[in-house]
């Protein structure tokens, strides 16, 4: 047979061998399938079942992600003929969104409005870890119809997790409009991905023939179909000028829900976008398309949207929304020095992100389960109501902002040395632009998020009463993630080293 069809059987033998590579997400998928079957086994009563089952399964699966260290000791694997690609740096990011997925599947069941929906929770469950199949997919993805498909993959699983709690207007509304952009940005995407494959003759971004034969082909015509390819990518990422839906999405959705899109899908955007790019910015002749160029003019767009939009916030889940936007800029500064240094300030600045935003949108739950409030001046005295949680919510602000000793601090300042040390080779103006817009920003972000701990703290109500405990276990996460932003603040070393 391998002789009569060599080319199946070389196939075949390709992909077997790329199945030992493939551990954890065959692990995922099992564990879909058993998260799914429990919940048609026992019904919408088994979402506890469903959480502790999901649960323990990603447990298993960072485990399997921790092995692969040492499977990529020779280096790089590309897998399945070309569409994915195992790296030390893919595995990072997996780790980095296996470990805040297992975080959202404690907090699902601790917003007691999503936990009373008639639906119950434990589809909820099911959605997520599908979509934790779908990013480790956009992470290791190289080949632009592996891009495409997972990038529809999450997309699906978050249209519904946005419109999970159909019996509220507002989150309806906010699940039609993310799947009205979700949709424009898929078809833009996949027009310009057809233009590249015409002009390119190829799907595989690392084939070696793709950046070689764009680089023969018009100029711009290349670069209208590279936009367009990006504007889809920058869906997930909210970079301007795509990032028109964040604000009412993230308002409209359940505040969990809200935590998994600000992070997850961002987070593995970013691990594509290196991929999508590193064809291009390391071939020698590439001349065509500047991605620094186009990708530092987003990232000072980005930030300067995404801050100055916050300030005039007073919600608070929108001023997480634009701040969100804004991080995305300041993520984008690490990306465009196109070194190893940038991208280890990159793994680290999103880990330590995602993990204080998750933070963040945990106590504004907290203060919306046991207040019923959404609006930063009706936070007024609360920090002495709730001592706690008023504490852990200033400190967790403090490493969103970048103030010292935070983790987010060091984030900022990785990023920082990271571009400074190649702005000093080169000397490039675009490089300066960042480093002056990312110091400037950063100062605008204190004006919004002080107004947090300002009125927690500095302004009084009338009455002050004995502490509301009410899904106390929020707090208790939102503490552990405070102290561990500390604790890598003043410690980077006991993590960086990986990344």
């Amino acid at each position: 047979m391998k002789y009569l069809f060599p080319e199946i059987s070389n196939q075949l033998s390709n992909a077997l061998g790329s199945i030992p590579f493939f551990m954890p997400e065959i692990y995922i998928t099992m564990l879909f399938v058993l998260v799914l079957v429990t919940d048609l086994l026992f019904g919408k009563n088994s979402a506890r079942l469903c959480r502790t089952v999901a649960c323990a399964g990603m447990v298993v699966v960072i485990f399997k992600d921790l092995q692969q260290f040492e499977q990529i000791l020779n280096g790089a694997h590309f897998l399945f003929g070309n569409m994915l690609l195992l790296h030390r740096t893919a595995i990072v990011f997996k780790l980095i969104i296996d470990l805040l997925s297992f975080i959202l599947l404690l907090y699902f069941a601790w917003d007691h409005r999503l936990k009373a929906h008639r639906k119950g929770l434990s589809d909820l469950y099911t959605i997520v870890i599908g979509s934790v199949l779908g990013l480790h997919l956009m992470i290791m993805a190289v080949n632009m119809l592996s891009i495409y498909l997972a990038i529809e993959f999450v997309s699906l699983a978050s249209y519904l997790l946005v419109a999970y709690r159909s019996e509220n207007a507002f989150s309806t509304e906010a699940g039609l409009k993310y799947v009205l952009f979700g949709a424009a940005s898929s078809a833009v995407m996949l027009y310009g991905i057809s233009l590249l494959y015409g002009f390119g003759g190829t799907l595989d971004l690392f084939s070696g023939h793709m950046a070689e034969r764009l680089a023969q082909v018009d100029a711009i015509s290349v670069s209208f179909a590279l936009v367009l390819v990006l504007a889809g990518i920058g869906f997930k990422l909210s970079f301007v000028p795509v990032h028109f839906w964040v604000p009412d999405v993230y308002e409209g959705a359940a505040t969990p829900v809200t935590a998994y899109l600000s992070t997850l899908p961002k987070i593995a955007a970013f691990a594509l976008l290196v991929n999508f790019v590193t064809p291009f910015v390391f071939y020698n002749h590439w001349k065509g398309f500047d991605f620094r160029l186009v990708l530092s003019a987003i990232g000072i767009l980005t930030m300067i949207a995404g801050n100055f939009a916050a300030v005039l916030q007073s919600n608070v889940k929108r001023i997480l929304a634009y701040s969100g936007i804004g991080h995305t800029g300041f993520a984008l500064m690490a990306l465009v020095t196109f070194t190893p240094q940038g991208l280890s300030a990159l793994t680290y600045y999103l880990l330590m992100y995602g993990l204080a935003n998750i933070a963040a949108l945990a106590l504004a739950n907290y203060f919306e389960n046991a207040e019923g409030i959404t609006d930063v001046k009706d936070y007024k005295g609360l920090g002495f109501k709730y001592p706690l949680a008023s504490v852990c919510f200033v400190v967790v602000l403090i490493s969103l902002t970048g103030l010292p000793v935070s983790a987010g601090f060091t984030a900022k300042l990785f990023a920082f040395s990271a571009v400074y040390s190649i702005y000093q080779q080169n000397h490039d103006v675009w490089l300066l632009a960042l480093l002056i817009t990312g110091a400037l920003t950063t100062v605008v972000s204190l004006f919004y998020y002080i107004k947090v701990p300002l009125n927690l703290f500095l302004k009084r109500t009338e009455l002050i009463v004995s502490e509301n405990k009410w899904s106390y276990n929020l707090v208790i996460l939102s503490t552990i993630i405070a102290i561990a932003l500390i604790i890598f603040g003043i410690f980077p070393d006991m993590l960086i080293k990986y990344m």
